[in-house]
């Protein structure tokens, strides 16, 4: 397989966030399969920096919707206003008509502006006053939020977590990473950050990832793991069929990245914690094992096995 174009969207991102190759390309993948980013963590690790540098890489347009206790779904979304010239309601849209919408801190807003979101995300569109309004393509969704330990917030419910294809966290930097953004102050490094690539070949890299080819086998042992949630009894909430799809579709996209047109197992494992782990929920009351769910899973099925 040729080398795709957007190998260097990796290090071209990490000169901003550095120290978290993983991370940038994992979030790269969410967006080649065409689907929405939840990235978790506490303030000021580097979430919306993350995201605003996937759009200036990638030649998106962004926009960013601060969430917060009183944010209505009319802020988001738009306002239909009378025109008195033409003696009609015109459609003002808002800014979730972007290519990119970072929903910042989406778990401070209350659950009926969260829940706004939902149409928009699974359908591509935003209906208003029985009308349909569609939204740009593409169209994807970067949601950050904060540990729900943290007081105003309020807690994503499972229909919206499965909406968002994959989740990721940052975590600290190590000690040179740290110094070299200590370092980096002295310059702005988002002022070198250019568009790896048109926006047409970047839709085309996204078509191109749907076509990485997936064996009988590979596929066999992807419908293992998520049977496995859904029969072993481990799993108050096991994965359901859109999370099949998601785990598909998103390790195409990681091979995609890795310059290969076929599956292996390694690009599953790379990506199911990422899919599944926001997904997933103990049937056990120790709570101690919700940060290894996925682990869980992959330590149960064996590929080689299959």
């Amino acid at each position: 397989m040729n080398e795709n174009p957007l190998s260097n969207a990796t290090n071209t991102i990490s000169q901003v966030l550095i120290g978290k190759p993983k991370q940038v390309q994992l979030a790269l993948t969410c967006l080649i399969a065409d689907g929405h980013l939840l990235i978790e963590d506490l303030p000021g690790m580097g979430k919306t920096t993350l995201s605003h540098t996937l759009a200036m890489v990638l030649g998106l347009q962004y926009s960013r919707i601060q969430f917060t206790s009183d944010l209505l779904p009319a802020d988001m979304l738009g306002i239909n206003i009378f025109d008195n010239k033409e003696q009609e309601f015109r459609f003002h849209p808002g800014p979730v008509f972007s290519q990119l919408v970072l929903a910042d801190e989406i778990n401070r807003a209350s659950p009926k502006t969260q829940s706004a979101l939902l149409e928009a995300m699974e359908e591509g569109q935003v209906s208003l006053d029985g009308k349909t309004h569609l939204l740009p393509k593409p169209f994807f969704v970067i949601g950050t939020q904060n540990p729900q330990h943290q007081s105003g917030t309020y807690p994503l419910p499972e229909s919206q977590l499965d909406r968002f294809l994959m989740r990721i966290q940052l975590g600290y930097p190590n000690k040179e990473a740290e110094k070299s953004m200590l370092t980096a102050q002295i310059g702005d490094n988002k002022a070198i950050i250019q568009p790896v690539m048109p926006l047409n070949h970047f839709i085309q890299a996204q078509k191109s990832a749907t076509q990485v080819h997936a064996s009988d086998e590979l596929l066999n042992y992807i419908l293992a793991l998520v049977t496995h949630s859904r029969e072993s009894n481990q799993f108050a909430n096991p994965l359901s069929p859109r999370a099949t799809k998601a785990l598909l579709s998103a390790a195409k996209a990681w091979a995609y990245l890795n310059n290969r047109d076929y599956l292996i197992p390694e690009d599953v494992q790379a990506v199911l914690p990422s899919v599944a782990e926001h997904r997933l929920r103990s049937a056990s009351s120790d709570f101690s094992t919700q940060g290894s769910l996925s682990q869980m899973l992959l330590e149960a099925i064996d590929p080689i096995a299959l």
